[in-house]
């Protein structure tokens, strides 16, 4: 009997050592999870959502018939300037030295098929020779047919017997946020790539408070070399001309920046047509309306843009818009910051008709605005009113930039430069002025900062002063 008993003692001392060998040697490690339910009297009923769906709509989107339409339309552009590298202080003295080539490159979109291309003006740039390569490796010199630098826009053309592919214009106040775009463009010199992605924001400004820009944003990958190159839609229109990116490190880390194309379009046919941008105003000044500036002008609404000033000659003035109106809208395009103004316009002439709805005593109100000329619009500067040239006044003193004086407050300057009424200022402090808005550049527009202007006076004659 206790035989018996030692060998069930000994059989179950086994069975757990055996048992306990398995759960720590070969059995799998699996986490414990504690559950933890908590007592509820309330009814959830949760929405199934269809996730298959949803892929299945994804993986019908067909990219591959814009890019087809579009790849080959791109074209690769090389810029090579020529300058002068002194051996020594002597050369650096005589402008002398060796000659050497520097060639930087950048993307194209050919728009005509004669050869008419659109650029980004920083792509081409102060070059001595413009070479554009298509898809297909052939190769022509290019000629630039005009510029536009507050935008970034340039226009060049190549000379071919043959037609080319080009890309159509699309309507870019119809694109949608987060409807799929493509960027086609050369980049780190790999030509015709297309990357993917969506269109992440519409009228983004760049420029903090100057406003001057307003950008389509995208999530597809753009890098140095895309820069002039195309972002289209799925149907291979183009909406875009890829411009810049926001990065730390100079290369693609998710948000990229493209001119809309109504504005590039704008650009393209004044440049064309006028050889110079023809930029029409509203004739308004103000803020964009934020909490902090509904606070500022103590009014309730925080989307629109508010009139602070109305200029006297402008057609916003000759229309009845005032101080104290908000614009909601104009033509069909919703007005809710500076930047959608200022996209809206740059896509506009002088002497366009638009209907202006704002938000006046409580009520909407629309109003239609005949646009005047940039021209009209003055600043001071250096103890000067200035104000833009017209085509007019640029033809008849032969140059392409400056800004006009139309009043001397400071009589040092008509004492001491003999700068009268009329004149034609083309530089302050050895930045080229185009326009009175190249005045936000400067670091100061006080006369006891002004160490040097060029000035031509109304008799013709140049004059470059240098005062400290």
């Amino acid at each position: 009997m206790k035989n018996i008993a030692k060998i069930v003692l000994f059989s179950m001392l086994g069975g757990a050592i055996t048992l306990s060998s398995y759960k720590l040697f070969l059995e799998p490690d699996v986490k414990e999870i504690t559950v933890y339910k908590e007592p509820s009297t309330r009814t959830f009923t949760t929405p199934v959502v269809n996730n298959t769906a949803n892929l299945d709509a994804l993986s019908n989107i067909d990219l591959t018939q814009a890019a087809e339409k579009t790849v080959n339309s791109v074209v690769h552009v090389t810029n090579t300037a020529t300058y002068i590298q002194p051996r020594s202080l002597f050369d650096y003295y005589n402008n002398r030295g060796e000659q050497i080539e520097k060639g930087s490159t950048g993307s194209g979109v050919i728009i005509t098929p004669d050869g008419y291309i659109v650029t980004n003006n920083h792509v081409i740039d102060n070059a001595d020779k413009l070479t554009v390569k298509l898809n297909n490796q052939k190769t022509y010199q290019a000629r630039v047919v005009g510029t536009d630098k507050k935008h970034d826009i340039a226009v060049i053309k190549i000379e071919t017997d043959e037609d080319l592919p080009y890309i159509p214009f699309g309507n870019s106040d119809n694109v949608k946020i987060g409807e799929w775009a493509l960027a086609v463009g050369n980049p780190y010199n790999l030509t015709s790539t297309v990357t993917a992605g969506i269109i992440s924001a519409k009228a983004r400004d760049l420029d903090g408070d100057r406003n001057i820009q307003s950008y389509i944003q995208t999530d597809a990958a753009v890098n140095p070399g895309n820069s002039g190159g195309a972002l289209v839609n799925t149907r291979g229109e183009l909406i875009g001309i890829n411009t810049a990116i926001s990065s730390r490190t100079g290369s693609y880390i998710g948000y990229a920046f493209a001119v809309p194309s109504n504005i590039t379009r704008k650009i393209v046919e004044d440049l064309m047509e006028f050889g110079t941008v023809q930029q029409g105003i509203l004739g308004v000044s103000g803020n964009g309306l934020n909490a902090e500036f509904a606070k500022h002008y103590e009014v309730n609404e925080t989307e629109g843009y508010f009139i602070a000033s109305v200029d006297e000659k402008s057609g916003a003035a000759k229309a009845g818009l005032k101080k104290g109106d908000i614009i909601k809208k104009m033509d069909h395009v919703i007005i809710k910051k500076s930047s959608d103004l200022t996209g809206f316009l740059s896509s506009k002439n002088p002497n366009n008709i638009v209907n202006v709805t704002i938000y006046r005593n409580g009520k909407l109100k629309t109003i239609p605005v005949k646009l005047s000329d940039k021209s009209i619009l003055t600043s001071t500067a250096f103890g000067l009113e200035l104000k833009n040239l017209t085509q007019t006044e640029k033809e008849n003193y032969d140059i392409s930039s400056g800004i006009r004086v139309i009043e001397v407050i400071d009589s040092r300057l008509k004492k001491n430069l003999r700068i009268t009424k009329d004149c034609v200022i083309t530089k302050f402090n050895e930045k080229s002025i185009e326009s009175i808005d190249d005045l936000n550049e400067l670091k100061s527009l006080e006369i006891k900062n002004l160490y040097q202007i060029e000035v031509i006076y109304p008799d013709g004659q140049m004059k470059n002063w240098w005062l400290q």
